[in-house]
């Protein structure tokens, strides 16, 4: 047997790793016999030289049996269905998309992460509702599934606990946008959810991970192949990601936005990622035979309350005091319950004319700077910290009107950044009339449309 040493050299000079060498890796972090600053150089090596599909596959394989693999009743076969992103500005998908699925016969076991770069993480988002429990066993998990139909829960000591391990080194390490160790974390966590049917919302653009179609129609590729190879019938949809999506961005902002879309009152944009995921794992799972049911059968869900029922269920199930949950389901005064900003400014309009771009990077890059995203492992983040966009695409504007307001506490943003804030958002003076496109370009393997 090798020496975890050698096997990082063996990936750093390029060499394929065999399937006994990639299983010496993982038990090594399984059992805890390999150091901190191994487990980094192995990712930086596996980020530099990338993996064969083969070695994705055993890595993959490796990553989801080092812990408890969940089972469920027979009654849930085909119906235990799973969504995930690759990450974007905005991105609440989850929050509006779970209870949507458990309002239509679909068991979700969701099993997120926490913000990796400049994305959001969905258990941040989610936290910053006082007492929300991410943590729960499978027991627990396979209880709730049964009594609500969904929950969102983050990774335990028994679920893929070398991911739980390896997710936060890739942060630390900037291997975050390594495509073996995408497929790895991503597919590893849902082969242990025994999940039926996968569809995972993969992102291109400028604030994506991944900026052009191409490279993450590459990753689309390398993950429907990883999850199907696994048992998963899975499908990815390409989206744009440039904006954002929707007008909040940061935690306990996002959850607001999630709240009001449950409650008839989401955003188009929002609303098309949702129906389209919510629309294919229907599809998938035999609960419609056309996309286009599956997408209306979800949006009627979300319009009729339903989705909201099981929302508020959801809550009160992982931990959230019953009156809270009830507070926030059927009030609009949402900071009885969630943390607001001690300060907020807006930013004005410096032109007339027609919002031709936003961009969603800057917003995000900046709000972490302010406390809304963690820079090192363990950081607590700032659930407060956020901002919510006053204009969208396409509207037309006028000069000194405010079209963004920022939610901070400390540190304060510097003029450098209200100046960047400032460029992020493109005015174009001429009569312009803007086309808005759907966020979702393509659908993998094709032919769901």
């Amino acid at each position: 047997m090798q020496s975890i040493p050698d096997l990082i050299k063996n990936k750093r000079d390029g060499k394929e790793l065999s399937t006994e060498e990639i299983q010496t890796f993982i038990n090594a972090v399984t059992n805890k016999t390999i150091q901190e600053c191994q487990m980094g150089a192995m990712l930086m090596a596996i980020w530099q030289k990338g993996m064969t599909d083969r070695e994705t596959q055993d890595l993959t394989r490796g990553m989801m049996s080092s812990g408890e693999v969940m089972s469920w009743p027979l009654e849930w076969a085909g119906r235990v269905v799973d969504k995930h992103s690759t990450g974007g500005v905005g991105d609440k998908v989850s929050l509006v998309l779970a209870p949507a699925l458990a309002a239509c016969n679909c068991k979700v076991p969701m099993i997120s992460g926490r913000g990796l770069a400049h994305t959001g993480g969905t258990l941040d988002k989610l936290e910053s509702i006082p007492g929300y429990n991410i943590n729960k066993k499978p027991s627990e998990i396979q209880k709730i599934l049964a009594s609500v139909g969904c929950c969102i829960v983050g990774q335990t000591e028994t679920l893929v606990p070398v991911d739980r391990v390896l997710y936060a080194l890739r942060d630390a390490t900037s291997t975050v946008d390594s495509l073996p160790l995408i497929n790895g974390s991503i597919i590893s966590k849902k082969g242990a959810e025994a999940l039926s049917s996968l569809v995972l919302d993969v992102k291109f653009g400028r604030a994506a991970l991944y900026k052009d179609l191409g490279s993450a129609k590459e990753l689309a590729e390398s993950l429907v192949k990883t999850g199907n190879g696994l048992g998963i019938r899975t499908v990815a949809v390409l989206s744009k990601m440039n904006s954002t999506i929707g007008r909040y961005v940061g935690n306990s902002l996002e959850v607001i936005e999630s709240l009001e879309t449950l409650k008839g009152n989401g955003p188009d944009d929002l609303m098309e990622l949702v129906t389209t995921c919510g629309g294919l794992l229907l599809l998938m799972t035999g609960e419609v035979s056309k996309l286009s049911e599956g997408k209306t059968k979800i949006s009627n869900a979300v319009t009729s309350g339903a989705a909201l029922s099981k929302f508020q269920a959801m809550l009160e199930a992982q931990g959230v005091a019953k009156e809270m949950a009830q507070h926030l389901c059927s009030n609009t005064d949402y900071y009885q319950v969630l943390r607001k900003s001690k300060y907020y400014t807006e930013l004005k309009i410096q032109k007339n004319g027609v919002v031709v771009d936003i961009d969603g990077m800057c917003l995000a890059q900046i709000l972490h700077k302010l406390g809304a995203g963690r820079t090192i492992v363990g950081e607590k983040i700032n659930h407060s910290v956020g901002a919510e966009l006053l204009v969208s695409l396409g509207d037309k504007v006028s000069k000194d009107l405010p079209w963004l307001r920022l939610h901070y506490e400390t540190p304060a943003p510097t003029e450098e950044q209200i100046a960047q804030l400032q460029n992020s958002l493109v005015i174009s003076e001429k009569n312009t009339k803007y086309q808005k496109q759907n966020l979702v370009q393509e659908i993998i393997p094709p032919g769901w449309f």
